[in-house]
């Protein structure tokens, strides 16, 4: 399983040209499972609704079209991916990144992210991929 942090999912999903490398582009092409962390649907939430990103169609019509057919999964925020969030060490403060990052370890899952502050987490060491 590969699970995409939410830069690098909009980037793919939404066909963001320039952005990711080939070799990126075709790890995601290549796994049986892609998935996400359901906090990356609040993030990008947020950014289209403060304007730091804009889309062709509503938010929800945008979300509703990549749930049917972009064969991606959106993973639950569960307790324990919450709980392990926090206990993480304080090398992140955005909670959204803590989330994704304890999702991955919840499910023993590569993460690809472009965030430098994820390389600082020792637990990612042989998962992380940027």
């Amino acid at each position: 399983m590969l699970v995409l942090d939410t830069h690098v999912w909009h980037w793919w999903i939404n066909q963001i040209p320039g952005k990711l490398p080939a070799n990126i582009i075709g790890l995601i092409s290549e796994s049986e499972v892609v998935a996400i962390s359901a906090i990356s649907c609040f993030e990008m939430a947020w950014l289209v609704r403060h304007g730091r990103i804009e889309m062709d169609l509503a938010f929800d019509d945008w979300l509703s079209e990549v749930e049917s057919n972009s064969g991606i999964q959106i993973l639950p925020v569960t307790a324990r991916i919450a709980s392990q969030a926090v206990h993480l060490p304080g090398h992140h403060k955005d909670p959204q990144d803590r989330i994704i990052i304890a999702t991955a370890l919840h499910y023993n899952a590569k993460l690809i992210s472009f965030d430098t502050v994820f390389s600082k987490y020792a637990k990612l060491d042989g998962y992380l991929i940027n």
